[in-house]
């Protein structure tokens, strides 16, 4: 397909970006070129906008960037066999080699090579985005593309909070963001006992209830370890699942954990973090668990089957909706922290 899209670029190495008519991608033989129907806005394209200390070391403008999105297939490249114009997709957003060794031992979710759409390369902020065939979910007519673009995000929740048993456990999910928001409600469908909400943000805290939080502790009013003890018996919880990446919400959560507890981490700290190893992690017998991505692409069964049971409702958790052109005001309101998910039009 030929011609030109609007699309939203990141223009120059500074803050804000630029809604500019760009040439629709050309695709390959083994590509698919989607028309996006809608976009969701993740934290990290707040840090490519504001252009931060990770930003600047890390994406080269001028380019498109975003890299939630679902749309409709248009187009499809020769080598293309399993899907076609008129299919409705969302998309895993790492681009992986195959070949390196965590891809040959079913690791390609910490492939060495790995591209992320919106970051490495253009993304989906625009009318187009071409991606290759193998990182294309098919998706049901009946579900909508707000849904299916929320389904990457919810991807890392779902592999933050399986990455370890859930079943019967007291949970806590640390840091009310949207993903954060989203593991509330993977923990309560997977069969947490408890799923306790911390976040010192009273808007996202509601919307911690709302997705099925059993207890809410806002940890700028209390002290939250304090909170927990006293909610469990003195014991602490089994598993912490860490969102924030904030570094005294990171060390509450160790010292929350009850013995033999598990921490799941998938929080970015933007500065090193001090922990006492000895009392919080060895002496305790504590698993830490890193978490980057999905798993690809066992994650999005178990992300889609979710959906399907009805077991996890993602409605609350789309606060705000905006054509592409008041990007200003998107960004303007996910800088605040005062809503869910934010989708864009394009």
């Amino acid at each position: 397909m030929n011609g030109k899209m609007r699309a939203l670029v990141k223009h120059h190495r500074a803050f804000g970006a630029e809604l500019r008519e760009v040439p629709i991608p050309t695709i390959g033989p083994d590509e698919v070129l989607i028309q996006v129907k809608c976009v969701t806005m993740c934290g990290t394209d707040v840090h490519i906008y504001t252009w931060d200390d990770w930003a600047s070391s890390r994406v080269n403008p001028p380019y498109v960037f975003g890299h939630e999105f679902s749309g409709v297939v248009v187009e499809v490249g020769e080598k293309v066999t399993s899907l076609k114009p008129g299919d409705r997709v969302s998309a895993e957003t790492h681009i992986v080699c195959g070949v390196c060794p965590p891809c040959r031992r079913g690791e390609a979710h910490v492939c060495l090579n790995t591209e992320i759409i919106g970051v490495d390369r253009d993304g989906c902020f625009a009318e187009y985005v071409a991606m290759p065939e193998r990182n294309l979910w098919k998706v049901d007519d009946d579900r909508p593309f707000e849904i299916a673009s929320i389904m990457e995000p919810m991807g890392n929740a779902v592999h933050t909070t399986l990455s370890g048993p859930v079943v019967g456990k007291k949970v806590a999910v640390i840091g009310c963001g949207p993903i954060g928001l989203m593991a509330v409600s993977v923990a309560k469908a997977a069969g947490a006992a408890a799923v306790i909400a911390l976040d010192v943000n009273d808007f996202r805290l509601d919307l911690a209830e709302r997705m099925g939080a059993t207890h809410l502790i806002h940890s700028g009013r209390v002290d939250p370890v304090e909170e927990v003890f006293s909610l469990t018996e003195r014991e602490g919880v089994d598993v912490v699942l860490e969102m924030s990446g904030h570094p005294t919400a990171i060390q509450q959560g160790f010292r929350m954990l009850t013995g033999g507890g598990r921490m799941s981490m998938l929080g970015l700290p933007t500065r090193p973090v001090e922990l006492d190893i000895t009392q919080d992690i060895v002496f305790k017998g504590v698993t830490v668990h890193g978490i980057t991505g999905r798993r690809m692409f066992e994650t999005w069964e178990q992300t889609d089957g979710l959906l399907k049971s009805g077991k996890v409702d993602l409605n609350p958790l789309i606060t705000h909706r905006f054509p592409l052109e008041e990007y200003e005001k998107a960004f303007d309101l996910m800088m605040s922290g005062n809503c869910g998910k934010v989708v864009l039009y394009p």
